[in-house]
């Protein structure tokens, strides 16, 4: 048994998420019958945002697990660790989960190696069982138990795609960022700038992902909004603060940034 206390994973504030549409309905439903989700949506649109409100909402203990390329099948179930009194064992973040009905989210699970998310498998069916090899135990999932993964499609291209065997264990949403009325209340909301500033960036990040394909791999996503709006509050120029949170980070090409700079020029001029 894992010595992990639920309470601590618990979320105990509100985080603030503005529904789009019926997702929150939706996503009620699959947890209602333990459904594996999927969520898919380019980096920064909210959907880390949105599992972290869900778990509060239905006051259900959340394990996040940041996943990358280097991540092994042990650094998800657990290993048996030296101390001072020889090995013991300890569980890995989807193996706590398991055992206490958390809601277990893979961020970005795309990233990480084929052959260490396949260890996901016989959770998301109808057995929830958690095999661990190497210490001869078979974790039952508690009755609570749900996981969760999330991915950016946009990247299927550049980085490996999950397999069909995978993608099939579970029910999917899809998110995108917010119209641009939405999008503004929430980056006036999580920055504290006035709604009219909020408006010129959501139209600067707009125009960025119109030039998706085009020179970009990604747009300007919602939390660098967020970023460039909280440097203004702090006195940052807002010329300055564009540059420092929406266009430096996307891109590396310098006629891209100028055109990028274009662009807040023209509503920050």
């Amino acid at each position: 048994m894992s010595n992990a206390n639920p309470s601590e994973y618990l979320i105990k504030t509100e985080p603030y998420y503005h529904a789009v549409s019926d997702e929150i309905t939706r996503y009620q439903a699959a947890y209602d019958v333990r459904m594996p989700v999927m969520l898919k949506g380019p980096t920064g649109c909210g959907k880390s945002r949105f599992v972290e409100y869900m778990a509060w909402k239905l006051q259900k203990p959340l394990i996040t697990v940041a996943c990358n390329e280097d991540m092994t099948a042990s650094d998800l179930v657990g290993r048996f660790l030296l101390d001072a009194n020889g090995t013991k064992w300890q569980d890995g973040p989807l193996t706590t989960a398991a055992r206490i009905g958390a809601i277990c989210y893979l961020d970005e699970v795309v990233e990480a190696r084929q052959d260490t998310t396949v260890v996901i498998h016989p959770l998301t069916d109808h057995r929830r069982q958690l095999p661990l090899e190497k210490k001869g135990e078979l974790v039952e999932a508690h009755p609570d138990f749900q996981i969760v993964i999330s991915y950016n499609p946009g990247y299927q291209s550049m980085m490996k795609d999950l397999k069909q065997s995978t993608k099939q264990r579970f029910g999917a949403m899809s998110f995108d960022y917010p119209d641009s009325a939405i999008e503004a209340k929430i980056v006036a909301h999580e920055s504290s700038i006035d709604m009219a500033i909020a408006e010129r960036l959501v139209q600067v990040a707009q125009s960025s992902r119109n030039l998706k394909g085009h020179g970009l791999d990604e747009g300007m996503s919602t939390r660098l909004l967020i970023y460039a709006a909280q440097l203004i509050v702090k006195g940052i120029a807002p010329v300055a603060a564009c540059q420092m949170a929406l266009v430096e980070p996307i891109t590396d090409d310098p006629d891209m940034r100028d055109t990028l700079g274009a662009a807040v020029a023209t509503f920050f001029a």
